[in-house]
Protein backbone atom coordinates (compact mmCIF):
# COMPACT_ATOMS: atom_id res chain seq x y z
CA UNK A 1 0.00 0.00 0.00
CA UNK A 2 2.95 2.47 0.40
CA UNK A 3 4.13 3.93 -2.69
CA UNK A 4 7.69 4.19 -1.78
CA UNK A 5 7.67 0.38 -0.75
CA UNK A 6 6.67 -0.37 -4.22
CA UNK A 7 8.77 2.42 -5.69
CA UNK A 8 11.98 0.27 -3.60
CA UNK A 9 10.52 -3.41 -5.08
CA UNK A 10 10.64 -1.72 -8.75
CA UNK A 11 13.65 -0.26 -8.42
CA UNK A 12 15.29 -3.54 -6.87
CA UNK A 13 13.47 -4.82 -9.99
CA UNK A 14 15.62 -2.67 -12.46
CA UNK A 15 18.87 -3.36 -10.97
CA UNK A 16 18.51 -6.37 -11.10
CA UNK A 17 17.28 -6.37 -14.56
CA UNK A 18 20.18 -4.05 -16.03
CA UNK A 19 23.08 -6.48 -14.21
CA UNK A 20 25.23 -8.41 -16.33
CA UNK A 21 25.14 -11.22 -13.94
CA UNK A 22 21.11 -12.09 -13.86
CA UNK A 23 20.14 -15.13 -15.53
CA UNK A 24 17.53 -14.92 -18.60
CA UNK A 25 15.69 -16.91 -16.10
CA UNK A 26 15.60 -14.50 -13.52
CA UNK A 27 14.84 -12.11 -16.26
CA UNK A 28 11.77 -13.55 -17.52
CA UNK A 29 10.29 -13.91 -13.60
CA UNK A 30 11.18 -9.85 -13.36
CA UNK A 31 9.05 -9.21 -16.66
CA UNK A 32 6.23 -12.07 -15.29
CA UNK A 33 6.24 -10.39 -12.03
CA UNK A 34 6.02 -6.81 -13.21
CA UNK A 35 3.14 -7.75 -15.72
CA UNK A 36 1.09 -9.88 -12.96
CA UNK A 37 1.52 -6.83 -10.21
CA UNK A 38 0.70 -3.87 -12.78
CA UNK A 39 -2.43 -3.22 -10.47
CA UNK A 40 0.56 -2.17 -8.31
CA UNK A 41 2.67 -0.19 -10.63
CA UNK A 42 0.30 2.77 -10.56
CA UNK A 43 2.35 5.77 -10.83
CA UNK A 44 4.38 7.49 -13.63
CA UNK A 45 8.00 7.55 -11.49
CA UNK A 46 7.23 3.22 -10.87
CA UNK A 47 6.48 2.71 -14.53
CA UNK A 48 9.73 4.73 -15.62
CA UNK A 49 12.27 3.74 -12.95
CA UNK A 50 11.14 0.24 -14.65
CA UNK A 51 9.85 -0.90 -17.57
CA UNK A 52 12.52 0.25 -19.70
CA UNK A 53 14.80 -2.40 -18.51
CA UNK A 54 12.60 -5.28 -16.87
CA UNK A 55 10.12 -4.86 -20.01
CA UNK A 56 12.04 -3.47 -22.94
CA UNK A 57 14.90 -5.07 -21.70
CA UNK A 58 13.12 -8.57 -21.36
CA UNK A 59 11.58 -8.05 -25.46
CA UNK A 60 14.65 -6.61 -26.85
CA UNK A 61 15.05 -10.21 -28.25
CA UNK A 62 11.53 -11.17 -28.58
CA UNK A 63 8.33 -10.87 -30.26
CA UNK A 64 6.95 -7.17 -28.79
CA UNK A 65 2.96 -7.89 -29.35
CA UNK A 66 2.58 -7.21 -25.68
CA UNK A 67 3.55 -4.09 -25.91
CA UNK A 68 0.85 -3.65 -27.91
CA UNK A 69 -1.87 -4.67 -25.98
CA UNK A 70 -0.56 -2.35 -23.13
CA UNK A 71 -0.54 0.30 -25.02
CA UNK A 72 -4.99 -0.68 -26.08
CA UNK A 73 -5.51 -1.44 -22.64
CA UNK A 74 -8.17 0.94 -19.81
CA UNK A 75 -5.01 1.60 -17.34
CA UNK A 76 -3.22 3.90 -18.46
CA UNK A 77 -0.37 3.02 -16.68
CA UNK A 78 0.08 -0.23 -18.77
CA UNK A 79 -0.38 2.41 -21.88
CA UNK A 80 3.06 4.40 -20.35
CA UNK A 81 4.30 1.12 -19.73
CA UNK A 82 3.86 0.47 -23.42
CA UNK A 83 5.45 3.50 -24.75
CA UNK A 84 8.21 3.65 -22.02
CA UNK A 85 9.91 0.21 -22.65
CA UNK A 86 10.80 1.42 -26.01
CA UNK A 87 13.42 2.93 -24.57
CA UNK A 88 15.71 0.16 -24.20
CA UNK A 89 14.88 -0.31 -28.33
CA UNK A 90 15.68 3.02 -28.90
CA UNK A 91 19.00 2.88 -27.67
CA UNK A 92 19.82 -0.06 -30.15
CA UNK A 93 18.32 2.09 -32.88
CA UNK A 94 15.31 -0.32 -33.35
CA UNK A 95 12.70 2.71 -33.53
CA UNK A 96 10.03 1.08 -35.18
CA UNK A 97 7.84 0.22 -32.56
CA UNK A 98 8.29 3.11 -30.68
CA UNK A 99 6.62 4.96 -33.73
CA UNK A 100 3.89 2.50 -34.08
CA UNK A 101 2.91 3.04 -30.33
CA UNK A 102 3.36 6.41 -30.18
CA UNK A 103 0.38 6.42 -33.25
CA UNK A 104 -1.55 4.50 -31.33
CA UNK A 105 -1.58 6.25 -28.58
CA UNK A 106 -1.79 10.09 -30.18
CA UNK A 107 -5.59 9.62 -29.10
CA UNK A 108 -5.12 8.80 -25.35
CA UNK A 109 -6.88 10.91 -22.84
CA UNK A 110 -3.80 11.13 -20.34
CA UNK A 111 -1.62 13.93 -20.03
CA UNK A 112 0.84 11.61 -18.31
CA UNK A 113 0.46 9.19 -21.17
CA UNK A 114 1.34 12.48 -23.46
CA UNK A 115 4.21 13.01 -21.38
CA UNK A 116 5.71 9.42 -21.95
CA UNK A 117 4.71 9.54 -25.98
CA UNK A 118 6.72 13.14 -26.75
CA UNK A 119 9.36 11.87 -24.32
CA UNK A 120 9.98 9.01 -26.62
CA UNK A 121 9.52 10.40 -29.48
CA UNK A 122 12.01 13.03 -28.87
CA UNK A 123 14.25 10.38 -27.74
CA UNK A 124 13.48 8.22 -30.77
CA UNK A 125 14.54 11.23 -33.03
CA UNK A 126 17.87 11.87 -31.59
CA UNK A 127 18.74 8.66 -33.57
CA UNK A 128 16.82 9.51 -36.79
CA UNK A 129 16.44 13.52 -37.18
CA UNK A 130 14.21 12.42 -40.90
CA UNK A 131 11.85 9.92 -38.81
CA UNK A 132 10.97 12.35 -36.52
CA UNK A 133 10.33 15.56 -38.53
CA UNK A 134 7.94 13.19 -40.70
CA UNK A 135 6.37 11.75 -38.25
CA UNK A 136 5.57 15.39 -37.08
CA UNK A 137 4.63 16.70 -40.24
CA UNK A 138 1.81 13.19 -40.36
CA UNK A 139 0.74 13.92 -36.62
CA UNK A 140 1.43 17.67 -35.18
CA UNK A 141 -1.88 19.40 -36.19
CA UNK A 142 -3.36 16.45 -34.20
CA UNK A 143 -1.27 15.37 -31.68
CA UNK A 144 -2.12 16.18 -27.80
CA UNK A 145 -0.19 19.62 -27.33
CA UNK A 146 1.92 17.70 -24.16
CA UNK A 147 3.05 14.93 -26.54
CA UNK A 148 3.82 17.69 -29.36
CA UNK A 149 5.90 20.26 -26.89
CA UNK A 150 7.92 17.21 -25.56
CA UNK A 151 8.58 15.50 -29.05
CA UNK A 152 9.88 18.73 -30.65
CA UNK A 153 11.99 20.07 -27.51
CA UNK A 154 15.84 19.42 -29.32
CA UNK A 155 14.49 20.78 -32.92
CA UNK A 156 15.46 24.76 -33.59
CA UNK A 157 13.15 27.50 -32.91
CA UNK A 158 12.36 27.44 -36.54
CA UNK A 159 10.92 23.81 -36.55
CA UNK A 160 9.45 24.37 -33.25
CA UNK A 161 7.64 27.26 -34.39
CA UNK A 162 6.74 25.36 -37.61
CA UNK A 163 5.06 22.16 -35.70
CA UNK A 164 3.24 24.28 -32.95
CA UNK A 165 1.94 26.42 -35.70
CA UNK A 166 0.77 23.41 -37.71
CA UNK A 167 -0.93 22.49 -34.72
CA UNK A 168 -2.47 26.19 -33.61
CA UNK A 169 -4.10 26.35 -37.85
CA UNK A 170 -6.19 23.22 -37.38
CA UNK A 171 -7.66 24.20 -34.25
CA UNK A 172 -8.79 27.69 -36.33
Amino acid sequence: KIHEVRAGACSIMDKQARSKKTTPERRKELYDLYLRRHDRINNWDLVDVCSIHVVGGYLSDKPRKILYKLARSRNMWERRTSIVSTAYFIRKGELDDTYKIAEMLLGDEEDLVHKATGWMLRFAGDKDRPRLLKFLDQHAATMPRVALRYSIEKLDKKQRDHYLGLRKSSKE
